[in-house]
């Protein structure tokens, strides 16, 4: 499926004015500390992993993020961060809100409008007064209400229309448990019968030594496999270093005999979890370990009223295996959606031209490394630890 190539919005259609919020509504900008902003992120239902401080500061470098807070009559109703990435000495560069605005609170109505406001103070702030491109990846599906991509079109954003849209399934977790088991695919559900009469061993926890391990057996996932590493798992390590205790991602490791077979990190943060990483090692190829892992996190997140279990990119073309992996386990019981896109907004020229730059350059080196994988040895694609390496939706 492609998407239609759209033209970026003209410098001309909105210029540099900013737009006034409706009433009620006032921004806040960078007066959060961090310790305040984790404790903002527990009232959203749509908080995640990305939105979190401890991400970007890995990412980027804690003076390189900036926050943003949406309150209206007082109270706090929508949030972002952004990733601030400029030259030096210059007003140039790109502010990336990745999985944002938050604003779905916990308690309360999901207004759409609560969006709109959010969006148009973002753009307010980053694109006008400082003169950046605003990039957004909201957390919307194309089989959302069709009424946020006219308030982006609105508030003068467009779509990135070269890109492919990332796809992903999302597993309901309000269903119960023996539905849940019902729904899996016969080959998944066979799968996971064989390993749980296996006598395999369950480790889990949120813990260094714990991520340590792991790190380990996807490093020797890695080289046995020959690609190229999408997502720099030693970023994520030390991510979770940094979190709180409430927001560390899940491990489960997988051991036989004494040894790891398998493993999977996990991040739930608000309504919907999302699969990291999954690696199996060499003695863990034929264990089912991976099976058994998933539906023991599968409890775990039901148990912590988990909505969603989002399993983080599919592709069937370039990686069937993994596609009918994550479908099998799905089943009868998810969606098959496709993200709305990432969006541009800028009042800066010479700001986008350097994004452009940036972006023909970013692509080009993907490219390259989609080459790679492509590469990969065709046992390796139907590797169940190989389906969280190529998801479409790394930055």
């Amino acid at each position: 499926m492609r998407i239609r190539r759209i033209k970026p919005p003209s410098i001309s259609a909105m210029g540099s004015k900013m737009r006034g919020l409706l009433p009620g509504y006032t921004p806040e900008v960078d007066t959060v500390s961090e310790h305040a902003w984790h404790q903002i992120l527990e009232q959203f239902e749509d908080a995640n992993v990305y939105q979190t401080w401890s991400y970007d500061e890995v990412r980027c470098g804690r003076e390189n993020i900036s926050h943003l807070v949406l309150k209206k009559d007082g109270d706090i109703v929508a949030v972002a961060q952004a990733r601030i990435l400029k030259l030096p000495f210059l007003k140039v560069g790109i502010a990336y809100v990745r999985w944002g605005p938050l604003w779905r609170r916990r308690k309360g109505d999901s207004n759409p409008e609560t969006f709109h406001q959010a969006i148009r103070a973002l753009r307010n702030e980053y694109a006008c007064r400082r003169g950046l491109v605003l990039r957004l990846y909201p957390a919307l599906f194309r089989d959302d209400s069709s009424c946020f991509a006219s308030i982006l079109n609105e508030e003068g954003f467009a779509s990135l229309g070269t890109e492919l849209p990332d796809r992903t399934l999302l597993l309901d977790l309000t269903r119960p448990l023996e539905d849940l088991r019902t729904g899996l695919r016969p080959h998944w559900r066979r799968a996971l019968k064989t390993a749980e009469k296996s006598g395999l061993e369950i480790i889990e926890g949120s813990d260094e030594e714990l991520f340590g391990r792991f790190v380990r057996m996807y490093r020797e996932m890695i080289g046995r496999k020959r690609f190229a590493e999408p997502n720099d798992i030693n970023e994520f390590r030390l991510i979770q270093n940094r979190l709180p205790a409430k927001f560390k991602m899940r491990i489960l490791l997988c051991m036989t005999g004494g040894d790891l077979c398998a493993g999977l990190v996990c991040s739930a943060i608000g309504n919907t979890a999302f699969y990291l990483f999954g690696a199996t090692s060499t003695v863990g190829l034929k264990s089912r370990g991976s099976y058994l892992l998933h539906w023991k996190l599968i409890g775990w997140l039901k148990q912590n009223g988990v909505a969603i279990y989002d399993l983080h990119g599919i592709n069937p073309e370039l990686n069937p295996g993994t596609y009918r992996f994550k479908a099998d386990l799905c089943g009868n019981n998810a969606r098959d959606v496709f993200f709305l896109g990432r969006f541009d907004s800028y009042s800066n020229v010479p700001s986008y031209a350097w994004v452009f730059c940036g972006d023909r350059l970013r692509t080009i080196y993907r490219t390259l490394r989609r080459k790679v994988a492509e590469g990969t040895p065709r046992a390796a694609a139907q590797d169940p630890g190989y389906s969280a390496l190529l998801t479409p939706q790394s930055d």
